[in-house]
């Protein structure tokens, strides 16, 4: 389960924020296939399902409901390279949205690849619906730091 929230970050009165409060929980799930003995698994698959509660920017006293959804997997060509697929997105349950709430999704496919003790990744995106971005890029890199305290025996 995870619960978050998304502060205001000014107020209106200087024109560049909506002094508003969004609230999202979602329930998220993980299987990993094809698991064996010191290495990592085939296929990690994970998915999310939940609810957000956006205040309408543009509307005074307005909030949408959102359904929230996400499905993606990262699979092992070798012990150095996955590839990594993901959808993601959030559905507005109004029939009539308020502005700056419609639904939203993307599609990123991508990979990731182990090299000098860090992980790259870099993935393309597709905009799936009409308010969603339509194409882009993203690059990443992550370091895993080791234990600092070693566990007691």
């Amino acid at each position: 389960m995870k619960f978050g929230f998304q502060l205001p970050n000014t107020d209106q009165a200087k024109g560049i924020g909506t002094n508003q409060i969004n609230i999202f929980s979602k329930l998220i799930v993980q299987k990993k296939f094809g698991k064996r003995a010191g290495r990592s698994p085939l296929a990690n698959v994970y998915g999310n399902i939940g609810l957000g509660i956006m205040n309408a920017p543009l509307a005074n006293f307005t909030q949408n409901d959102m359904l929230l959804y996400g499905l993606a997997g990262i699979f092992r060509v070798n012990d150095r390279i996955n590839i990594a697929t993901e959808i993601n997105g959030r559905a507005s349950v109004r029939r009539n949205t308020p502005l700056g709430t419609e639904s939203q999704s993307q599609f990123r496919i991508g990979t990731q690849i182990k090299a000098s003790g860090l992980l790259f990744d870099s993935a393309a995106v597709f905009g799936l619906t009409r308010f969603s971005p339509k194409t882009g890029v993203t690059f990443g890199i992550t370091y895993q730091s080791p234990v600092f305290l070693p566990v007691a025996k």
